[in-house]
């Protein structure tokens, strides 16, 4: 007896060996249908050793990633989101723009109910630097729990 096709025949990187990308820009990111497009829930990403390299020294930035979003008719593959996430490692570009950006290509990717991104960005020179952006008003008929992601204190 065969199962039904949950989109997974279409991935090219889940269960693979795959090299992690060298920019978000060769990445690929992939989806699948959603599971329970009847209903609504909220899916969270966390990441909390992303890094980055400033565009002007090229040293290396980090921050704790946590992306949240209602699905509508697909899910993001998370093998794919990981590896995506991973190529930011040699991208160079200041916090705003690799924050914006992660949020803008699952956006695009997914068409989500909803989405929104918290970036906390370790000091350098002092001073942390979080971004925030979400699609719009988070849906009332979802449970989306806090961030709770400290303020500066060595984040932990």
């Amino acid at each position: 007896m065969s199962r039904p096709d949950d989109g997974s025949t279409a991935l090219t990187q889940l269960g693979r060996a795959v090299s992690a990308p060298a920019s978000p820009e060769n990445a690929v990111l992939e989806r699948v249908p959603a599971p329970y497009r009847d209903k609504r829930y909220m899916v969270r990403f966390t990441a909390p050793e992303f890094t980055s390299l400033c565009p002007i020294t090229a040293q290396p930035d980090f921050a704790h990633i946590v992306i949240d979003y209602v699905p509508d008719q697909w899910i993001v593959e998370s093998k794919s989101l990981k590896l995506f996430l991973t190529s930011f490692r040699n991208h160079g570009a200041f916090h705003e723009a690799c924050s914006i950006q992660i949020a803008s290509t699952l956006v695009d990717l997914l068409d989500p109910v909803w989405l929104r991104i918290g970036a906390y960005w370790y000091p350098r020179g002092g001073i942390p630097i979080d971004i925030f952006w979400q699609t719009g008003e988070a849906p009332k008929d979802v449970w989306i729990p806090p961030q709770d992601v400290p303020n500066y204190r060595g984040r932990g």
